[in-house]
Order: structure tokens, then sequence, then C-alpha cells
């Protein structure tokens, strides 16, 4: 099956309005400024950028979070935030995308997460970062996972969105992991390799390409332009598929699209459906999201897949961190079909 009747798009749409979900990991705020060159630096080789606008948007495991209540799911976040000005921004931008922000533990010590990025001519010529990356402290992680355990019991399926910034640690991972096993709710996760952490044993795991062979240990010397008949990518998702035991894996593979693996069955192919690509930046958000709320709405694995390919073919389509609404992703099946 590589489509998806529209019917069945809108049956699982309308049943993925009714769950919930909990995304718990990094959240951090994008700042945009944007602007235009018309010539260099005299005191540097660098463009000067001509100021013309700026926005912000919840990015991270927050932005995973909007991609949710694109969809009308009903959505909390967890995680941490500094007791500045831009964990108010996040909070306000939260807010108007309908996501739950009553997770989010407030810290004096490390500031809220941003990150700035200059944007000329619809081209990004720099970012700027401002976080603190150091893993949270027990007494912080605890205070999290208290919150966490509170919301569990109404959740249809959780996701950890990690980048590295210091809130899915090893502690939380586990305790999160336990949690969700012993209720018999759907975990999905994106790992980052750079952070090593136990990731067994896990729903869903969604490592693009570069980062399953680093997951697995081994080099990416060679690819084929059919994922079905490239033997090192095989040997990659087979080998996380025996180390980590995920129930799925998913890799991307940017314009060769996806493939879903499940341990003794033959991995499946879905190929990209992306008309224009603008940008990828928090493509991955909207596979992992589109993907989790699926399953919880009652798709199969495949048409989990299906659909994810769809909303990151239609968001890689935008300028910046973006969503999918319902009537952009029945329009790319309509596409789909003619």
């Amino acid at each position: 099956m590589k489509h998806l009747p529209l019917a069945r798009v809108r049956q699982i749409l309308a049943c993925a309005a009714q769950t919930r979900v909990i995304v718990v990991g990094d959240v951090m705020l994008d700042h945009f400024i944007w602007g235009r060159v018309r010539r260099i630096s005299p005191e540097a080789p660098v463009p000067v950028i001509e100021f013309e606008r700026e926005s912000f948007m919840a990015g991270g495991a927050a932005n995973v979070a909007r991609n949710l209540s694109a969809f009308g799911t009903h959505t909390e976040l967890f995680g941490v935030v500094g007791r500045d000005v831009s964990a108010q921004q996040l909070k306000q931008l939260l807010a108007m995308d309908r996501v739950g922000s009553a997770g989010l533990v407030p810290l004096q010590s490390r500031p809220t997460t941003k990150k700035t990025r200059l944007i000329a001519h619809r081209q990004q010529v720099a970012r700027l970062d401002r976080e603190t990356s150091g893993d949270l402290d027990s007494k912080t992680t605890g205070r999290l996972l208290d919150r966490f355990e509170l919301e569990l019991q109404n959740a249809d399926a959780v996701i950890l969105g990690d980048y590295g910034k210091g809130a899915v640690t090893d502690a939380l991972l586990t305790r999160v992991k336990s949690l969700c096993r012993s209720r018999g709710i759907w975990l999905s996760m994106d790992p980052k390799p750079v952070h090593h952490l136990d990731l067994s044993h896990l729903s869903l795991i969604t490592p693009n390409r570069k980062e399953a062979f680093e997951l697995a240990g081994m080099d990416d010397t060679s690819r084929a332009a059919d994922p079905l008949a490239d033997v090192p990518l095989q040997r990659v998702a087979e080998k996380l598929l025996c180390d980590l035991s995920p129930a799925l894996l998913l890799i991307t593979l940017g314009d060769l699209g996806m493939l879903l693996c499940k341990r003794g069955q033959r991995p499946f192919h879905i190929p990209t459906v992306a008309r224009e690509v603008f940008d990828v930046s928090g493509a991955g958000d909207t596979v992992i999201a589109t993907f989790t709320l699926a399953v919880a709405a009652g798709a199969s694995p495949v048409e989990a897949a299906i659909l994810s390919n769809h909303a990151a073919g239609v968001v890689v389509g935008k300028l910046g961190t973006a969503t999918v609404t319902p009537a952009e992703l029945l329009a790319s099946f309509k596409t789909d079909w003619k």
C-alpha cells in the first residue's frame, strides 16, 4: 500500500482531534530576523543585512507540540525554561497554538534556549544560539517527572524531544519509559547520537540516515537510489532493530522518503511526496508528531508512515519551523491521487 483513500485520511484526522499527547523535552524559542542584502560591510567581508521584520516561533520539543495541536489534538508540553522574557514569549506562542504549558518548569539558573536566525532573500545567513546545554540536576528532573506523571493518566501517547540541551537525561528517559510501559502508552523519540542515552525498548525511533548510521556505529560509505536495494542502510536498520529493540524504526531519507522497519519483517519504503523544498528545518518534528498522532488515532504503522510522509512534504515547502493543517494534509492526498 503506497496510497491512502481520502475517506481513511479523514477518519484518522477525525480521531486525532480526540486524542491526548504529551511532549517532553528541550523547548526552544525560534527567533527569525528578516532582511535583505545590498552591500558588503566595509568593516569585514560579511553582508550587511537591512532589517525588515522579525518573527518568533515555538521550537524544539515545543515545535513538536504545535505540530500536534495543529490537528486539534489536546497537547501538553513538559520541559524547562528560564525566568526571562523569552520564556514569556514562548508561553504566549504556545497559548496561541493551543498547547498546554503548565508542565514547563521555570529555572533561574539557566536561560530559555533561543535560536536567532538571520534570513536574507529567503536564505539563512547566520544563526546565534543562546542556551545552557548541561544536563538538568536530579532535583529539577524530579520536579519535571512529578508533573509529567500526573498528566500521564490522561494521555494516549508520549513523544520525547531530545535536542541535546539537557532536559532529556538518562534518569528522565528511564522513568518515562517505565511509566509508559506500565500503562501501555505509546512512546516515540527522535534520538540524537551525540547524546548517549539508553534508547532501548521504545515504541518508535525516528533517526535520519546520518543519525541511524551513527547510532549503529557504522560508516556510511555508499548509498543506492533505491533504499530497498541499499545494502549498508539495510544492515544499519537490522542492527538498530536488534540492539535497541524498538517496536518500530522509521528512518527518514530526505528526498528518498522514509524507510519503515520492524523486526522480522521486510522494510517498507515510502517515496517522498515533496513538490518544492524551501526549508527542511523542523521536518523531523512534523514526522514524529504526525506518525505518533496517527498511531494514537488508530492508524496502522504503514498508514502512519504514509501520513507523516505527506505532512513532511507539505512542511518543507514552507520557510522556517512550520506546521501542517488538516486541510493542507488532505489537499496533499488529493494531489497524490491525481
